[in-house]
């Protein structure tokens, strides 16, 4: 893709008003496939740009992880000039993002229904920590709760004796990537219809739901069939293998993974093991299977195992760390961490989204922006003059 207009979004306008990781990643996302993403910010911006690492103020390593490709305003709502301006920009939106919690956005006068009553073509999206429909509607919601509350926290508790947290921010981004899903499926419909609509995504029935995809098991039945949890994702010995020297990840998967295995280890003998033959034995027995892959591989090398059990296809890796990736062969050849000037930042690294189409990455169209950077540049897209803009900007 060469150009602005081959992106799949291009054309698409959105103004983002939302803070943290959950909305700007989503909003991102949209950037990167070619829509003209508009940062609404409140006076100080997203408390994300004083978070991490920075060479300048207000521009922090997270902030820069979830906010390229969009340019920025700075708007206060507390203020009528502001507040109008917003109305306008409204007018000529595809789509409206927000995190703002219901009671609050109601008392600004952007809920969905006054949105959608100005403008019937938008598509209104409020990102929640919970969903309206129950009476935990309107809490503050942040990663770290909605991983407890959702029963993610909890499945630690079958290796570790404890829940823990999943060291990421796997809330806002799963979050993130269900209201992205939305969103688009959204378009469509406008697409097919002319009509705008309100979408809510929460963060709490997004992670539950995302949770019980495996772990719901015997549960998913009435009347149960078995107790929830997934048992191979929560057994104990699922971890990366100690070898002689550090440390790998394996699966065998298939029935003739795990015969190749067996041989490459040198206990042909269980290959016809009851225990351990087809896939649902192995899932009766999956701790004693995952002990015995231990045992092996902790007498010789990772080289050793890594060479063996990728010439048998058996799904095998090295356990990374934070620091390698960027040595990592694979994505060394793939361009994966691609050299980035930004205006004020200098030299950066932006990740690749792992999309590509027609075989061309999506491209960096626009650099993080400052706070409130384009703001004169967006108001008099909109058709304000320069006295107008003061006013509303100051």
């Amino acid at each position: 893709m060469t150009t602005d207009q081959d992106l799949p979004l291009a054309g698409l306008r959105v103004l983002d008003m939302t803070t943290v990781v959950l909305g700007p990643f989503a909003a991102q996302m949209l950037g990167d496939l070619g829509a003209d993403v508009v940062k609404i910010e409140a006076p100080g911006g997203d408390m994300t740009r004083v978070i991490g690492a920075r060479r300048n103020d207000k521009m922090a390593s997270l902030y820069l992880g979830s906010n390229r490709n969009k340019r920025s305003i700075e708007l206060d709502l507390k203020r009528d000039a502001p507040k109008a301006a917003l109305w306008r920009l409204l007018q000529s939106t595809d789509i409206f993002l927000h995190n703002v919690r219901p009671q609050k956005i109601a008392r600004l006068g952007f809920d969905p229904d006054s949105v959608l009553n100005r403008n019937p073509e938008i598509i209104y999206c409020a990102l929640h920590g919970y969903g309206e429909a129950g009476p935990y509607a309107g809490r503050p919601a942040y990663d770290d709760i909605i991983q407890g509350e959702s029963g993610l926290a909890s499945t630690f508790e079958r290796r570790e004796k404890i829940p823990m947290l999943v060291p990421s921010i796997v809330a806002d981004k799963t979050t993130g990537l269900l209201a992205t899903t939305g969103l688009l499926a959204a378009y469509i419909k406008r697409l097919r219809t002319g009509k705008g609509l309100y979408l809510e995504t929460s963060m709490f029935e997004g992670l539950v739901g995302y949770t019980l995809v495996e772990h719901q098991h015997g549960t998913i039945f009435n009347p149960p069939e078995g107790p929830p949890g997934y048992p191979r994702a929560l057994s104990p010995e699922r971890k990366p293998f100690a070898t002689e020297d550090g440390y790998i990840c394996v699966l065998a998967y298939t029935d003739e993974q795990w015969r190749s295995f067996w041989d490459i280890a040198g206990i042909p003998g269980l290959k016809d093991d009851p225990r351990f033959h087809s896939m649902a034995a192995r899932a009766d027995n999956i701790d004693m299977a995952y002990e015995l892959v231990a045992a092996e591989l902790h007498k010789r090398t990772s080289a050793f195992w890594l060479d063996r059990l990728r010439a048998a296809d058996i799904p095998c890796g090295p356990v990374n760390r934070l620091e390698d990736l960027r040595e990592d062969p694979h994505l060394k050849a793939a361009g994966f961490f691609r050299p980035f000037t930004h205006p004020t930042e200098g030299e950066m690294e932006i990740p690749e989204t792992g999309l590509r189409f027609d075989r061309q990455p999506l491209p960096i169209r626009r650099h993080h922006p400052n706070l409130g950077e384009h703001g004169r540049e967006i108001l008099a897209e909109a058709g304000y003059s320069d006295a107008e803009i003061d006013e509303i900007l100051d």
